[in-house]
């Protein structure tokens, strides 16, 4: 009887064993999972591989969901900057656009990134339309 209970007491740990293994290997959290740390690295990383042109759509399924986001209409254009962190500033427990990266798109495709995004942003206006001339403000 002992020996019975030993194998079903072994079989149930290595069952389980083996769903810890699989869940460690296969898991991958997604952004919105992660802890700020995590996500500020995550990223960092993944600014570096974006290409412009890219879909709004794609670039937040990569990315997930923005800290900030901003939006408006000129010249019959859309234009949405969102804002992920990529930086730490102080530790005060809020996340600030100071501490953020603002990825820029026009008409839902990105066209600029980086420091100066978010002053072309504020400064476009009808009679300056920005472009994607294919330089990315990194």
């Amino acid at each position: 009887m002992k020996s019975k209970v030993s194998v079903i007491i072994g079989g149930i740990f290595a069952a389980y064993l083996i769903f810890v293994a699989l869940v460690v290997l296969v898991y991958e959290p997604t952004p919105d999972d992660m802890s700020w740390e995590d996500r500020q690295a995550y990223n960092q990383q993944k600014l570096m591989e974006l290409t412009l042109g890219q879909e709004l759509k794609d670039v937040k399924s990569i990315l997930g969901k923005a800290d900030f986001t901003e939006a408006k209409s000129v010249q019959n254009a859309n234009l949405q900057v969102l804002f992920y962190r990529t930086h730490h500033e102080k530790s005060d427990g809020v996340t600030t656009k100071d501490e953020c990266t603002p990825l820029l798109f026009k008409d839902n495709k990105l066209i600029a990134w980086g420091q100066d995004t978010y002053e072309q942003y504020l400064h476009t206006t009808d009679s300056k339309l920005p472009v994607n001339d294919g330089k990315a403000n990194k």
